[in-house]
């Protein structure tokens, strides 16, 4: 009887899926409408009854459906296009989650929240839906454009800063603070899961797809690629990490392989199925008497969400060198949050640290966005032409300026030029925001524990708040130390950008633009980290003046003893260890009273010429030892072994008694012909 109940259930959600898309097909509408639409109309919040019973069933599949979209994406999305699109997708999804998290954590207090509801909203608003993305630009065809390759590279930023996200979430929700051990173990294993699954799958499962292609039938193929398929995203869910993360690395690394067209034919009837199923379900998540009762936050938070992601992706677009109208359109295609959001939502939920409103809000401003998405994609190019005429032609000017300068200091990169200085800066200031890291993270850690002993009034920012003004402090020489090298990375990349007019407008257009962008994520990720501690109103206006004036004040102090702790830094690394104290160094003056040093110059037709030392027996015979030896080409060889060679040219120094040292000068120079000088 449950077979036959889920074998309604499935083909209700196939029908009315497929009537709704149909009209929606029809009507020139996105077709994922249409299935979000067929979700709240089979779904148990409307009326009069449910049409679906077993409704785990249907998420189960669902399930499966987010497997196949990331498949997809993996398929769509090569390795070497991710290396050609890093640098672009690091920047603006970094840019871009900060912001985010900084947003939604604002307006949960605006709307009176508790911290946790505000702290969990603003990560609920950083990730992007990849399946509506996905979806969406295939729908339309701009799955390979170009722009769409960064807005699939920012999405695998996205995912990989979503596993550390919920480490974060978790261990504040827990223990009101973060655990940098757990924070690092987690980065940890997820590079090395990332690298041995890329690695591995490069070496193994290219030369399984060709076996199976060209000796296998089609469900052969199909059993064989959906089962490295489930198979990997099933070592991804083991290994605490998301399915979707796992089912997106191995979709790369078949893309990796000669057959990728033949793999992404046979597959592409399954991935529609589940993918259908999967936008149902969550049409079915919608309550719209829930979403009435809220509709006040959900049109704010929806409204946050659009216009949040599209400046916020833009911009890190943008600073990356992109022309404006990709940048617009990349900022566009992002601008809405999805299952991740669900899941970040679900965790509040079971930890018992968030309200009960939070995951219908979530599944709403999800639904209301991606309604909204298909719509605003279609219309980037619109968008982006109407942006452009509208926006003022200083800026755009300004824009164009920093643009052609970035393609020009990038191939200045890839040429070299420069290089070693850049990476410095780069890992000297990832060295020091690493120590501010670790700062607040003792200071998260430590807060619950020393709020009972630190009797602070709440308006005056409590127990956290005087914490987080200790960490900040703390934390001043090296934000100092990193502003220094960031207006020397910025002077560089000017120099770099305009070499034949460094002080021109096209070098200011760099460095103001470099200095200003590392400037704001220096802010943000000083507001994410402050999140569990910071203060609000009125009060962190205060500090923030208060810090400001101790650094203003004081920066020549602070960096003086940055730059003594380096100092004594590198002073004890340099160092070598001292020799324990004995009787020999005493006494050294005294045994080396009669030795003697003397250098001379082999000559080409002398007998030592193209021998080794060994063969000489220059010791055994004479008493005298070659300590050192300089050769033509300028190498020093100190102490050199008895299997050393002489040349004609070298310059050897002797070390013996005066008897010793003229016994081995002989032997060396037998004909005498040799210039010599004694030189001690």
């Amino acid at each position: 009887m449950h077979s036959v109940a889920f074998l309604q259930d499935l083909a209700v959600v196939m029908l009315v899926a497929g009537v709704v898309s149909g009209i929606f097909h029809r009507l020139h509408q996105p077709v994922v409408l249409g299935y979000l639409l067929a979700g709240i109309i089979i779904g148990p919040h409307t009326p009069p009854f449910p049409l679906v019973h077993d409704e785990e069933s249907i998420r189960t599949l669902a399930d499966l459906g987010v497997v196949f979209l990331m498949f997809g994406l993996g398929l769509e999305f090569s390795l070497g296009q991710l290396k050609r699109v890093g640098p672009t997708a690091s920047l603006a999804g970094a840019f871009e989650i900060l912001s985010m998290i900084w947003l939604g954590h604002t307006i949960g207090q605006v709307f009176g929240w508790s911290s946790m509801d505000s702290v969990f909203l603003g990560a609920m608003l950083a990730i992007s839906s990849s399946t509506v993305i996905v979806k969406t630009l295939a729908e339309f065809g701009l799955a390979r454009e170009r722009f769409a390759e960064l807005v699939f590279g920012i999405l695998v930023v996205e995912d990989i800063l979503a596993i550390v996200i919920l480490v974060l979430l978790s261990g504040v929700a827990m223990t009101g603070g973060l655990e940098p051990v757990a924070v690092i173990e987690t980065l940890g294993r997820l590079g090395l899961f990332l690298l041995v699954a890329v690695v591995a799958g490069l070496l193994i499962v290219p030369r399984v797809i060709e076996h199976v292609v060209l000796r296998g039938t089609r469900e052969v193929q199909l059993t064989v690629i959906l089962g490295l398929c489930f198979g990997v995203a099933l070592l991804a869910a083991r290994l605490d990490y998301s399915v979707a993360l796992g089912a997106f690395i191995i979709g790369a690394v078949m893309r990796e392989s000669r057959h990728r067209h033949r793999v992404e034919e046979i597959t592409a009837p399954v991935r529609d199925l589940f993918s259908a199923v999967f936008f149902v379900a969550i049409g079915m998540l919608i309550d719209p008497a829930l979403l009435w009762e809220h509709a006040v936050p959900v049109l704010a938070i929806t409204a946050t969400v659009i216009l949040g992601k599209i400046l916020t992706c833009t911009v890190g677009t943008l600073l990356s060198g992109q022309d404006l109208r990709t940048s617009l359109k990349v900022g566009i295609s992002l601008a809405q949050i999805g299952e991740f959001s669900f899941i970040i939502a679900g965790l509040g939920v079971s930890l018992g640290v968030t309200s009960d409103f939070l995951y219908p809000l979530a599944v709403g401003v999800s639904a209301l966005s991606a309604l909204a998405n298909p719509y605003l994609v279609r219309s980037s190019d619109a968008l982006a032409s109407l942006i452009e005429r509208r926006a003022p032609r200083v800026a755009l000017d300004w824009l164009e300026v920093y643009r052609r300068r970035v393609r020009r200091l990038r191939a200045e990169m890839e040429a070299g030029a420069a290089r070693a200085r850049i990476q410095h800066l780069l890992f000297a200031s990832g060295v020091n925001a690493a120590f501010i890291v670790a700062i607040f993270l003792a200071a998260a850690f430590a807060a619950p524990l020393v709020a009972p002993y630190l009797p602070v009034p709440s308006w005056l920012g409590g127990p956290s708040g005087l914490v987080w003004l200790g960490a900040v402090s703390a934390s001043l020489p090296l934000y100092l130390a990193i502003l220094r090298r960031l207006r020397e990375l910025a002077t560089l990349l000017a120099q770099l950008a305009s070499p034949q007019d460094p002080s021109g407008e096209g070098a200011v257009v760099v460095r103001v633009t470099v200095f200003a962008t590392g400037l704001v994520l220096l802010a943000l990720m000083t507001l994410a980290l402050s999140v569990p501690l910071l203060p609000g109103g009125w009060i962190l206006l205060l500090f923030v003046v208060v810090i400001a004036a101790i650094a203003w004040r004081n920066r020549a102090r602070l960096l003086e003893a940055y730059d003594r702790a380096g100092e004594l830094l590198d002073e004890t690394l340099a160092a070598s260890p001292e020799e324990p104290p004995d009787e020999v160094a005493p006494h050294l003056e005294t045994m080396l009273r009669g030795a003697v040093l003397e250098r001379l110059t082999l000559a080409p037709e002398g007998p030592a010429a193209g021998r080794l030392i060994r063969e000489l027996a220059v010791r055994s015979a004479t008493g005298a030892t070659i300590v050192a030896i300089r050769r033509a080409s300028g190498d020093d060889v100190i102490n050199p072994s008895p299997d050393e060679a002489l040349y004609a040219g070298d310059e050897l120094l002797l070390l013996g008694s005066k008897d010793q040292v003229t016994s081995g000068r002989a032997l060396l120079l037998a004909d005498g012909t040799a210039a010599h000088q004694a030189a001690g």
